[in-house]
């Protein structure tokens, strides 16, 4: 559940979500110049005009500057609202320390909903718009094809170190940055202004799969940042909903290195097809976990309310 431990009234949320943004654009600016910094250290000018324009070659200073981005437009709003509204981020966003039995749990979502996400995923590559819109749908899909080549060049690996950066910057730094923001920050945000969890939730796992700016991925980011949202509301804990998004980014570093050391691509993942009732074990089995995670948590917190 949201906590609130507010000493003082806090800004309305029309002035939080207004905060957010100017700190966001002012925040992309400067982690932006930080990281170009860093890149012309790094490999010079030559390196920075390639990294801005994705070159494979110079794949590693095309992170660093991925990883300003997400430092500066996610990461650092978010600390900073919690900052001008003088409070602490332990009780402005529930930074309570995981307990491993939930985490377990947790974990074990995750891996349940890789399948109907994957399947779900599909049915969304596959969507064809109408032919007065045919001129959209080939704009958004060379768009989507940009980004999957950008996306095979940075999951390109060469050795276990190589592996752990691609952790690093593809699993935990979008899981901390970007549930801070999203879960964070603008769920929070928006349940006080509509306060339905529901609302909130939905949302702000809109706005999260939006801001990706990829269409033909719309659906199952939309289903993945509700299902972060619900386990952020459910245990309190923003941590759970970092450990979620990390198992599912992670989940797809591990396989394109697996891939990898079998000298195969990780378009080959695209192949990985299981039965349709594999599909219904998995939303079955999601479902199932969700009710038991939510019932656990609340079952913690009478039990913490009959000793108050």
């Amino acid at each position: 559940m949201y906590q609130n431990t507010t000493v003082k009234p806090e800004n309305s949320p029309f002035v939080q979500m207004l905060l957010l943004l100017l700190i966001a654009f002012g925040g992309l600016v400067l982690f932006g110049i930080l990281g170009i910094v860093v890149v012309y250290f790094h490999s010079g000018f030559e390196g920075l005009k390639a990294a801005a324009a994705s070159d494979i070659r110079y794949v590693n200073d095309f992170k660093i500057l991925l990883v300003a981005q997400q430092l500066g437009l996610f990461l650092a709003p978010a600390v900073l609202l919690a900052i001008l509204e003088r409070q602490k981020l332990s009780g402005f966003y529930g930074l309570q320390l995981p307990k491993a039995g939930l985490l377990l749990w947790v974990a074990l979502l995750s891996v349940c909903w890789m399948p109907i996400m994957g399947l779900v995923m599909e049915w969304n590559q596959n969507v064809v718009f109408p032919p007065f819109l045919k001129g959209l749908e080939n704009w958004m899909r060379s768009m989507e094809n940009a980004g999957a080549k950008t996306t095979e060049a940075i999951l390109k690996m060469n050795d276990i170190g190589d592996f752990v950066i691609n952790l690093l910057v593809i699993a935990v730094t979008p899981a901390i940055c970007e549930e801070f923001i999203f879960r964070g920050a603008i769920q929070r945000t928006i349940f006080r202004i509509k306060t339905n969890p529901h609302v909130a939730i939905w949302i702000s796992a809109a706005i999260f799969s939006t801001i990706h700016f990829q269409f033909f991925g719309f659906f199952p980011r939309l289903f993945l940042g509700a299902a972060f949202g619900y386990i952020y509301f459910w245990t309190g804990s923003i941590w759970y909903a970092v450990f979620a998004h990390f198992l599912n980014n992670a989940y797809a570093v591990c396989v394109a290195y697996y891939l990898q050391l079998r000298n195969q691509s990780y378009s080959d993942t695209d192949d990985m097809n299981l039965p349709f009732y594999g599909y219904i074990i998995s939303l079955g089995l999601t479902l199932v976990l969700f009710t038991a995670i939510r019932k656990i948590t609340l079952a913690k917190q009478q039990e913490i309310t009959n000793h108050i």
